[in-house]
């Protein structure tokens, strides 16, 4: 009786415990892997890179930017549209897989955020945590930058609140700051968490990873002052920010493309689509300028023996006409701050602090232009830099206002295609501070420069908040963002 009772006990014991593993089995089969709820932070932020670079820095925010600003001429479809004005600045349907990737990012990195938080299941995940506040602040700023005002304080809460309000483009760069002083601060602290290493694909992963991160999060603190200044100008600010971030080209935060499993978006953008033509108002500066880089920057278009300019405002609807851009290479980096860019903001804030800062204006701007001539796809040397700066643009720096705006241009120049949002927004900052140093052709211009971008059809069509502001579309044309000197 005894032997049958164990017997009998270890039976129900196999039975439950076979019940269990089939439910536990069960869990894991209900789950879905790719749910970011149930990955690690340092998958998560793998991802979040990735899609950073290519969904929002280089996606169609950097092809239209690049319109808008004259770097390219749209010569086809939805680029054509873009360059005459007609539809796509207006559409909520232009921007939306851009809106959609910022708002899915913002989301994932709020996962991180907490979970490497306290209570959190990574509590104490201080790297990890600091690298998405800097990704936070660096995706949030793209959106505000270009959109305004924007759903945030109750934004990216599904299932919580489903019309979240549109909050002030001034508070949201409050909250810029706090990420980008809090990710630096917990980039600072020591964690027992290993190092994303190859995981990493800014930075490496190494020991030396989080010191470029803290870098870069200060380069951001800089450019994001300097956006500012319009409203409130704090030059010894910049000054201090971009001296505590990238001394070189090997510590700026860009995407490498190997080229075949990983390829540059606009070379993408251009095999794909072939939108492009070569602008004629960016070939005319750099001809006034002896530039060298005009050599370097436009080539024939396929088929086609010369370089024909497409004229701005102005193409015909037409493809493989007109030049296309030679720097468009499928390795082309795609830059979340560059070292050059850090070097024209100490430029500009010295040359605006008079003419005692003349000297280091004139000595940062050396510095951008030698690293921007040699960037990758650029190729020059830094002796031919030295060069073109000594013949070409030192002559140009004889007065604090003259200097300023020979450094907005160069400035411009050096963004050429891989940088093209950060160029509109200068632009935009520019003409708010009542600085109209780059000279734009379009003739349409006069009443129908795009002074923002449109909010994406998924909010316009499901949050009346963002209907509403949205009306026809036609604000785009009137209504500045606020650091631009607008009211939303």
């Amino acid at each position: 009786m005894k032997k049958n009772i164990i017997k009998s006990f270890l039976l129900t014991g196999l039975i439950l415990f076979n019940i269990s593993c089939s439910e536990n089995l069960m869990d894991d089969l209900n789950k879905n892997v790719n749910d970011p709820e149930n990955m690690s932070t340092r998958l998560i932020l793998t991802d979040l890179m990735t899609s950073t670079a290519f969904s929002v820095t280089g996606s169609d925010l950097a092809f239209y930017s690049s319109v808008y600003i004259e770097h390219n001429v749209g010569i086809y479809n939805q680029s054509y549209n873009a360059e005459i004005r007609s539809n796509e600045p207006t559409s909520s349907t232009t921007y939306n897989n851009s809106w959609n990737a910022l708002y899915s990012n913002l989301r994932n990195l709020k996962i991180v955020i907490e979970k490497c938080s306290e209570g959190g299941e990574e509590e104490g995940n201080f790297h990890n945590l600091g690298i998405a506040q800097i990704l936070t602040a660096y995706n949030l700023a793209i959106l505000t930058d270009l959109m305004g005002d924007v759903p945030w304080s109750e934004a990216l809460q599904p299932g919580i609140i489903f019309t979240p309000v549109i909050d002030s483009q001034e508070d949201i760069y409050s909250n810029i700051f706090t990420f980008l002083n809090e990710g630096i601060e917990n980039l600072s602290k020591e964690t027992t968490f290993p190092l994303l290493g190859t995981q990493d694909f800014i930075y490496g992963g190494n020991a030396a990873s989080i010191s470029k991160w803290i870098k870069f999060g200060n380069g951001l603190k800089a450019r994001y002052t300097m956006r500012l200044s319009a409203k409130t100008p704090k030059y010894d600010d910049v000054i201090t920010f971009a001296s505590s971030s990238f001394t070189n080209k090997s510590e700026e935060a860009k995407f490498v493309y190997n080229g075949t499993t990983s390829i540059s978006p606009f070379y993408k953008f251009f095999t794909d689509r072939n939108y492009f033509g070569a602008s004629k108002s960016l070939n005319e500066k750099l001809i006034s300028r002896n530039d060298p880089r005009d050599e370097v920057f436009f080539k024939p278009a396929p088929g086609q023996s010369a370089i024909e300019f497409a004229p701005n405002g102005l193409p015909s609807q037409v493809q493989n006409r007109y030049g296309i851009s030679a720097i468009t290479t499928n390795t082309a980096p795609t830059y979340l701050m560059s070292y050059h860019e850090l070097e024209f903001l100490k430029a500009e804030a010295y040359a605006r602090k008079g003419a005692a800062s003349l000297t280091l204006a004139r000595e940062s701007l050396k510095k951008a232009i030698v690293a921007a001539f040699t960037k990758p796809n650029i190729g020059f040397t830094v002796a031919d830099a030295e060069d073109y700066f000594n013949t070409s643009v030192a002559g140009r720096l004889t007065s604090p206002e003259a200097a300023l705006q020979e450094i907005m241009v160069q400035k411009y120049l050096a963004f050429y295609e891989e940088e093209a949002i950060e160029a509109y927004n200068d632009y935009r900052r520019l003409t708010a501070m009542g600085n109209n140093f780059i000279q734009l052709s379009n003739p349409l211009n006069s009443n129908k420069f795009p002074h923002r971008f449109t909010y994406g059809s998924s909010d316009v069509t499901t949050n009346e908040n963002v209907r509403s502001a949205y009306g026809d579309g036609s604000y785009v044309y009137t209504e500045k963002v606020w650091w631009a000197g607008g009211s939303r």
